[in-house]
């Protein structure tokens, strides 16, 4: 979502909070802006739109500082124009936040009443001021801070200037995550360690209603109840380089290339050299005897889950409930008081996962986290994790990211299958060669890109696009359709097959695109069967299928995306990255920004 970059230093810094600005372009964000002290005050410099026009607003008006702050804002509150932009300013403070303050309406309303003037329709512009409320009553700058962060309610993570010549940063959070930089005679904020990653590899993480003064040598923490604390340093595993393009055009482009790579990462960490059998580690047990699962998720991740309800149940005989985080967290669910629940994240950081997470340690359940952010909240707070190895992904339609949860769930359910005693030592094998085979597997699909290019115009010039799958294919029809939704902005809509007749089949006319999602397996007779009703009423078909199933389609399909035979567990993994294709493609053809969709944010950490 929006995103934070401070810096203290020995040296200028606004050229340096640009890029840390540019390096979270990927979270989404519609305006930007910095602040420094200048020797005569904060001065700050705020744009709408891309950070392109916050760097030609600063050349025009150069401002410079060694010590500073900077921000990218995804509108919440107000439109998102110049004057909504952060930092929010005061006469002596300027502060730059992510989240939600939900009693910013009470604190404004007390705030003009003492005579403050808002300039902004921002949620966010209270801190401001409430920082300088307790400045003008006598407060020293840090309990000024720390008296102002102690009336927020909401979610947050804020950084701040205060003062009129300081060298110190101060920050905080609650429900929204901010990482400290150590460097030489500089230190530093940001909205995660990527955003460091050019000046820093050496981070810390603050905890939950942790607050923070930064010096330029040094940190000093307090915990949620004022007590101080040490949090402990880390090194980020992040490269910078890792943030390029490389000979790609997008993003987008780049992640899906980049999946041979990530599925092996991911797939040999999770196998026993020796055995091999799955290694899972402290997971094992918590899968093995739980008498019930729930995966909790949102957006993609949550159709992942979808797909792993299917794999569970079948190999390891244990029941699977499926749960979109933001509903979970408030239907006052009963739990299973043996149960474990899986928590799918790429950030480590969505709101309503992690609140959802919460509520399952209140509740007594075995927690585990399925994250791409080793470091996040939700890594940090489950009973234990299965990373996905997929790298920073920096497109917000995930890509890389979906198929390696899809291959750290497959994992998770053979070997509770094997932990369970639900399939044998031979079987358990047998599935794992399948997964070992993915990146071949990937690198063959990955030669569907011009067949899929050359679909693209179709579904550019649709008004409508279904996407279709029955089984573990259902939960990919879906994330097919989010795709599309997602980065060309056309409407597309994921059915199972066999709810045709109850309803969607009417939505066919002549020339309507379908993607059927239908690879060998034990209902591809029925998907057949639909195929030829669906085809009967003049769709124009597009099969996902694989060598051993492509002659079905023949004189039905318009288009036939032949993927190679699929063995166990790998099919909808490998199915994914055609429909990923048609997305990326359609977005080109269509002239839309894929990396960074209209109104989306790549990790969306308010509610």
């Amino acid at each position: 979502m929006c995103g934070i970059v401070g810096i203290i230093s020995t040296r200028p810094v606004s050229a340096r909070l640009l890029e840390g600005l540019k390096r979270l372009e990927y979270r989404g964000y519609d305006s930007a802006g910095i602040a420094v002290f200048n020797g005569q005050g904060i001065k700050r410099c705020r744009a709408a739109g891309k950070i392109v026009n916050l760097q030609s607003a600063l050349q025009e008006s150069p401002i410079e500082g060694t010590c500073g702050i900077a921000h990218t804002r995804w509108a919440t509150h107000g439109r998102p124009t110049r004057t909504n932009a952060h930092p929010h300013q005061t006469s002596q403070v300027a502060i730059v936040h992510n989240g939600i303050i939900e009693n910013h309406k009470a604190l404004r309303e007390e705030l003009i009443d003492q005579g403050h003037v808002f300039a902004t329709q921002t949620d966010s512009e209270v801190i401001a001021h409430l920082i300088q409320h307790h400045l003008d009553k006598g407060l020293g700058e840090t309990d000024a801070f720390q008296a102002s962060i102690d009336k927020l309610e909401g979610a947050y993570a804020v950084a701040a200037l205060i003062g009129t010549h300081s060298q110190t940063l101060y920050a905080a959070r609650h429900g929204s995550p901010l990482v400290i930089g150590f460097g030489t005679d500089e230190m530093f904020v940001g909205s995660d360690a990527f955003a460091l990653a050019p000046f820093t590899q050496k981070v810390l993480y603050l905890e939950e209603g942790d607050s923070a003064i930064v010096n330029i040598d040094n940190v000093t923490i307090k915990d949620k109840a004022g007590a101080p604390v040490t949090r402990d340093i880390l090194t980020a595993k992040i490269s910078a380089v890792m943030a390029e393009k490389g000979n790609y055009r997008h993003f987008m482009e780049k992640e899906i290339h980049e999946q041979p790579e990530s599925l092996a990462r991911t797939v040999a960490a999770y196998i026993d050299p020796d055995t091999h059998l799955p290694l899972l580690d402290d997971a094992g047990p918590l899968l093995q005897n739980a008498d019930r699962l729930v995966a909790i998720a949102c957006g993609t991740a949550f159709y992942a889950a979808s797909v792993a309800k299917y794999w569970f149940e079948q190999y390891a005989d244990i029941h699977v409930e499926t749960d979109i985080a933001s509903e979970f967290r408030y239907r006052h669910p009963a739990l299973a008081k043996n149960g474990t629940a899986l928590f799918i994240s790429q950030s480590g950081e969505t709101a309503d996962t992690l609140a959802a997470l919460r509520y399952c340690k209140r509740a007594g359940l075995g927690t585990i986290g399925i994250v791409n952010a080793p470091e996040s909240s939700i890594a940090r707070e489950t009973n234990t994790n299965l990373h996905t190895l997929a790298g920073p992904e920096i497109g917000v339609a995930s890509t890389k990211a979906f198929t390696a949860q899809l291959a750290v769930l497959a994992l998770g359910a053979i070997g509770s299958a094997h932990l369970r005693k639900t399939i044998s030592d031979d079987e358990a094998k047998a599935h794992i060669e399948a997964l070992e085979h993915l990146p071949t597997l990937c690198k063959a699909a990955l030669e569907t890109e011009q067949q899929c290019a050359s679909i693209a115009p179709t579904l550019a010039q649709a008004s409508q696009t279904l996407f279709l799958g029955r089984g573990a294919y259902f939960p990919l029809a879906l994330e097919g359709a989010l795709k599309l939704k997602e980065v060309t902005y056309l409407h597309a809509e994921g059915y199972a097959a066999g709810e045709l007749k109850h309803g969607p089949i009417a939505l066919i006319e002549e020339g309507t695109p379908v993607v059927i999602i239908a690879p060998n397996d034990a209902l591809i007779e029925k998907t057949i069967s639909n195929v030829e009703e669906i085809a009967a009423r003049g769709a124009h078909v597009i099969a996902i299928t694989d060598k051993a199933c492509a002659s079905h389609f023949e004189g039905q399909a318009r288009h036939t995306i032949c993927l190679p035979d699929l063995p166990g567990l790998t099919g909808p993994i490998i199915s994914a990255i055609p429909l990923q294709f048609l997305a990326y493609y359609t977005a080109l053809k269509r002239g839309t920004n894929m990396d960074q969709p209209r109104n989306l944010a790549k990790s969306v950490t308010v509610e």
